[in-house]
This record gives C-alpha cells, sequence and structure tokens, in this order.
C-alpha cells in the first residue's frame, strides 16, 4: 500500500453539479453544533459539544444518547463507536458510552472527519487538507491522501473515497481518486450551507452534518449511470 499521494492541482476541472439534499433534520435536542456523523446499519449518530445523539432516520425522533464530547468525526465498525475528542479518537460501547480505548489522533487536534473502512480509520485533516488511513489499534499513520481543499467528513462506499470541503460559505461533496487525491465527482451545497461530517448509508445516501446550524442533512448519492 502507498504510503502517500499528492492531489492532482493540474486535472481538467470537474464541473460541479447540485447536491441534492432529500431531508434535513434537527437541530439536534436544541444542540448548536454538530461535527461528526455516522450510521450503525440502522441509526445515524451526530456528536455534539455534550454527547453523541442518535436518532432514526425514517422517523427522525432521537433513539439514544451518550455522554461522550464530539469535538469532531465519528466512525462505527459494525461493533463499536469511534470518536474524535480533543486530540485523541476514543473507541466507544455503544450500548453503554464506555470508552473502551484511545488512540493519538495524527492531527494532534486538528482532526475533522473520522470513518471506517478496510480495517482501518480514516481521518480528514481540515486545515492539512489530508486525508490519513491509521491502525485503529495504535494510531500509527498507514497512508495519507492529499486533497487541494480543507477537508471535513470522510466516507466510503462502493470502493469510493468521498469528503466533504467546507470553505467560506461554500461547501461540497467531492469523490476523489483514493491512488492520486485527483477530484472525480463534485456535488455542491447551498451557498451557506455547510457539511462537518459525512458518512454514507451504505446505499443512496449520504449523512452530512451541518455544523453550527444543529441540524444533520440526507443528500443523495448521485447514481454511476448519471456520471457517464
Amino acid at each position: 500500500m502507498s504510503t502517500g499521494s499528492k492531489a492532482g492541482k493540474d486535472q481538467t476541472p470537474v464541473t460541479a453539479r447540485a447536491a441534492e439534499i432529500v431531508r434535513e433534520y434537527g437541530p439536534l435536542a436544541g444542540e448548536a453544533s454538530v461535527g461528526g456523523v455516522t450510521h450503525d446499519g440502522q441509526r445515524v449518530w451526530a456528536a455534539t459539544r455534550d454527547g453523541l445523539i442518535a436518532f432514526d432516520p425514517v422517523s427522525g425522533k432521537t433513539t439514544r444518547t451518550l455522554a461522550c464530547a464530539g469535538d469532531a468525526g465519528t466512525a462505527f465498525d459494525g461493533t463499536h463507536l469511534y470518536q474524535i475528542t480533543e486530540a485523541r479518537i476514543d473507541k466507544i460501547d455503544p450500548a453503554t458510552g464506555t470508552v473502551v480505548a484511545s488512540i493519538p489522533a495524527p492531527g494532534n487536534g486538528s482532526d475533522s472527519g473520522l470513518t471506517w473502512a478496510e480495517g482501518s480509520l480514516w481521518v480528514g485533516q481540515y486545515r492539512d487538507r489530508k486525508i490519513r488511513q491509521i491502525d485503529p489499534a495504535t494510531g500509527a499513520v498507514l497512508r495519507t491522501i492529499e486533497s487541494n481543499r480543507f477537508v471535513t467528513g470522510v466516507t466510503w462506499v462502493d470502493g469510493e473515497l468521498w469528503h466533504g470541503t467546507w470553505e467560506g460559505d461554500e461547501s461540497e461533496l467531492r469523490r476523489i481518486n483514493p491512488e492520486s487525491g485527483a477530484v472525480l465527482e463534485r456535488l455542491e451545497m447551498p451557498r451557506g450551507t455547510g457539511v462537518s461530517g459525512l458518512e454514507s448509508d451504505g446505499g443512496d445516501l449520504f449523512y452530512c452534518g451541518g455544523g453550527g446550524s444543529g441540524k444533520v442533512r440526507a443528500v443523495r448519492r448521485p447514481k454511476a449511470a448519471a456520471r457517464a
């Protein structure tokens, strides 16, 4: 596996398409800000300063709350939740909220998005414009992918790597080549609608944290046939 890659700054520009927002949730329990977002196969989890909130994406009703502070990205490995908090990543038992292990975050406090794929954690680093694959047991960096935009949320789905960007009033979802960092697809959010956390439901939807809006937004994932 390669240890690094360079963003394709000289690539042919990819035209952005408007993101299709299909539903908004929240503000969640009166929270002022949503950071990380993940999906456990049934529920959406959103990280806030005061805790992790799980809700049913069909009814929109809150189903669980855990008193685990979350500064940024959230992930789920099929059994445990992972949460970026300050300069560490906590591994959390979702049944009890107990932190069962912690590892150092690669950005030492400058980390943003988080997702689980291929047996690893993938961490977005906002101002560093990087995505790092790390060992979930030790925090050791296994691979680095460079972006040409600030990186917020990160997610993998069907072998595709997507990440959120948020600079000023402009925010997008971007599909990138995981080897070169080249941008392959851009979904532009409405101006002033930011993307903090990002996670796929494994199907046709992305769930996007809305930062200071306190909301989570469901965005339609384009079908492959629509990309031709």
